[in-house]
């Protein structure tokens, strides 16, 4: 979609969720000016707006369907490619203006913890909420082929700073280990309707990664 219905789209999420208080609104003005800086190719507003829209998808597996809306919001609003700190940082900042909002600290602390969980996308068995917010995030990984070889190229210039060499060793790294977990989506409706996707489209990208190496399928 165009950028302006973008924002105008994103804009409406964000007061339906959070309110139309001057706080709330400034809170939103910001998340849209990180969520659009220059130097992102795939997390970008299009990332932020899609993984909503994957939340409204899980939304009934979900124990705090706008608790998980508010960390999607905040869980790339820092971005510089720094795996770690850049989640770090973001969850620091939800504190920050979520507070400021006035959200209670108990709430502003559990968004916090779904921030932070995007570093591994490894929820526990029971945390509802976490298991939601990893698959919305990862849902991209079953996207049709041509959209998910899309996204990896968007992925590609995001790392630029990194040499090829460096950035497929770490890239085929990521997929393996994705590939030789049971599983990776943990909602209900991931596992039917996602996991048979992702892992054909992560195969064909390791292949790429790969071509000529002799790859062995990872277990089903």
């Amino acid at each position: 979609m165009p950028d302006e219905e973008e924002e105008a789209l994103l804009r409406a999420s964000w007061e339906h969720l959070a309110g139309t208080s001057p706080e709330a609104r400034a809170v939103g003005a910001e998340l849209l000016l990180r969520w659009g800086e220059p130097h992102r190719r795939y997390h970008t507003l299009a990332h932020l707006w899609s993984t909503l829209r994957a939340v409204e998808v899980l939304t009934d597996e979900a124990d705090s369907a706008d608790t998980v809306r508010y960390a999607v919001w905040f869980h790339d609003a820092v971005y510089e490619t720094e795996p770690g700190r850049d989640e770090d940082e973001s969850a620091e900042l939800a504190r920050g203006l979520l507070l400021m909002m006035g959200l209670p600290k108990e709430r502003v602390e559990e968004v916090a913890r779904l921030v932070l969980l995007t570093k591994t996308h490894d929820p526990d068995d029971g945390d509802a909420d976490g298991q939601v917010l990893s698959d919305a995030d990862l849902s991209i990984l079953a996207a049709p082929p041509d959209e998910y070889l899309a996204y990896a190229t968007a992925v590609r210039a995001e790392y630029r700073r990194y040499p090829d060499e460096e950035f497929r060793v770490g890239r085929v790294r990521v997929l393996r280990a994705m590939l030789n977990a049971p599983h990776t989506f943990h909602t209900e409706f991931g596992r039917i309707h996602w996991e048979a996707r992702a892992r054909v489209n992560m195969l064909a990208e390791l292949d790429r990664l790969t071509r000529g190496e002799r790859v062995a399928p990872p277990p089903f």
